[in-house]
């Protein structure tokens, strides 16, 4: 190859800078505007790909590399998450690991405080499947109604603010009948 041009050509190829033009989902693939090209349909780099798999596709106009094997921008392979002023970063200190996802959704932590927090944006919500169970160690803080399905139980004392209902009887509220002076017992709540 004794062409000039063509050697430039391929040598400018070798690293690019671009954006994602459209994105296929079977089987993965993008397309990347570099400078006036549009590239055909090439795979993008994952964090993982083997046994163990992480699926998260790029999003038109994110900013990527590409990277073409002897220049050839028809092999070329697509690093993607460089931030850009279209897409800027969702961080901006040391410590902090934050996902935002398109809806609003974020989940982050930040090791510099030593807090883990999920926020879904409003409607969303959240599935934990455990069929061997779930453990928790330390206070838990609940706001809104709870559901449980199952049996409970509970080592340690219960305290309610307002009332206990049973098999629709007020623990607070409930009359007592045949109730005797001095030493007798009630019966059962009816």
């Amino acid at each position: 190859m004794n062409d000039l041009a063509t050697l430039a050509r391929l040598i400018e190829n070798l690293i690019r800078l671009g954006t994602i033009a459209a994105v296929q989902m079977k089987p993965p693939r993008v397309q990347v505007k570099t400078g006036s090209l549009t590239t055909g349909w090439l795979p993008w780099i994952a964090p993982r790909a083997g046994a163990d798999r992480e699926w998260n596709p790029p999003t038109i106009e994110e900013q990527v590399i590409l990277f073409s094997p002897s220049g050839q921008l028809g092999n070329g392979i697509v690093l993607t998450g460089l931030f850009s002023d279209h897409i800027p970063a969702n961080g901006d200190r040391e410590g902090l690991q934050r996902r935002t996802y398109r809806d609003g959704t974020v989940i982050e932590y930040d090791s510099v405080a030593h807090h883990l927090n999920a926020t879904l944006t409003e409607g969303g919500t959240t599935n934990l499947i455990s069929t061997s169970g779930i453990h928790i160690v330390g206070p838990i803080t609940h706001e809104g109604d709870y559901t449980q399905t199952g049996n409970q139980k509970i080592t340690g004392k219960v305290t309610v603010s307002e009332d206990v209902i049973a098999a629709d009887i007020s623990l607070v509220n409930h009359p007592h009948g045949g109730v005797m002076t001095g030493g007798g017992k009630t019966g059962k709540p009816e």
